[in-house]
């Protein structure tokens, strides 16, 4: 099984990240956000690999950011690596990311204070893709910043559009409570989307459907850890009325083709 959507911190950080975190997004953790204790969950919920997605919140963390998840290029947990939309060289530093060897970059529109559909982002994209990594983005609403959506479906969509992008990911399938409108803007286009944080949020009903609408090969099993269990999403996506292939594609499949593994 494969874990596409996890964060980790360093450990001199964790503690005091996790309870700004906490506090911000009115949540409690499954994990202490540290490499080790998301070892120990994926070893309790029999995960295989956990993908690691870091955000470079300021344009000048890149180098500090990218240097910690380079640690982990192989193994129970694959970092991809992070970019902010403000880079002075965005070209230069997608290159070096695809040299230290990164599967994949993650964006986050919120915590990057820059709308999705922002120039900069299409650029950063399209590079991205032209250099054969994955994008992964945050998509919704995000309780940190409550008051804008800055990545919504029609954003994604209009990404897509310009774009093109062949290996895309929408998190939190592929707009955490703009559900309805994913199913108008983003199903049936050429975007994965994730299912981190979503059971228990979404309608059973409506994950289903999505799923099938978007194609069941497009959809990637994620849990946002340390923010949801993994053990507990495991059991969550297996009780749901899909079928055990489907199921399989969505826990292993889909993400095993898409990290070439």
């Amino acid at each position: 099984m494969i874990d596409f959507h996890t964060h980790i911190f360093p450990d001199k950080i964790a503690g005091k990240t996790l309870e700004f975190l906490s506090s911000r997004c009115k949540t409690i953790p499954f994990t202490d956000g540290t490499a080790d204790g998301l070892k120990q969950s994926a070893e309790e919920s029999g995960m295989d690999i956990s993908v690691a997605l870091p955000v470079v919140t300021n344009p000048a963390q890149f180098k500090s950011i990218n240097r910690f998840a380079a640690q982990f290029l192989e193994g129970r947990i694959l970092s991809f690596g992070g970019i902010h939309p403000e880079s002075a060289d965005y070209k230069a530093e997608l290159r070096e990311l695809k040299y230290i060897g990164f599967k994949g970059i993650k964006l986050h529109p919120a915590y990057q204070e820059t709308m999705f559909n922002d120039i900069r982002y299409k650029r950063i994209v399209s590079y991205a893709s032209e250099l054969g990594l994955i994008i992964t983005v945050h998509g919704g609403y995000d309780p940190g910043y409550p008051d804008c959506i800055y990545c919504t479906p029609q954003m994604a969509a209009e990404v897509i559009d310009e774009v093109c992008p062949e290996k895309m990911v929408a998190a939190h399938m592929g707009g955490f409570k703009c559900w309805d409108d994913v199913e108008r803007f983003l199903v049936g286009k050429q975007v994965y989307l994730d299912t981190a944080v979503v059971f228990g949020v979404i309608n059973d009903m409506q994950f289903v459907r999505i799923a099938r609408e978007h194609g069941v090969d497009k959809i990637l099993f994620a849990t946002d850890s340390p923010w949801s269990g993994q053990a507990e999403s495991v059991a969550y996506l297996k009780s749901l009325p899909l079928s055990e292939d489907e199921k399989q594609k969505i826990l292993d499949e889909n993400a095993r083709k898409l990290l070439t593994l």
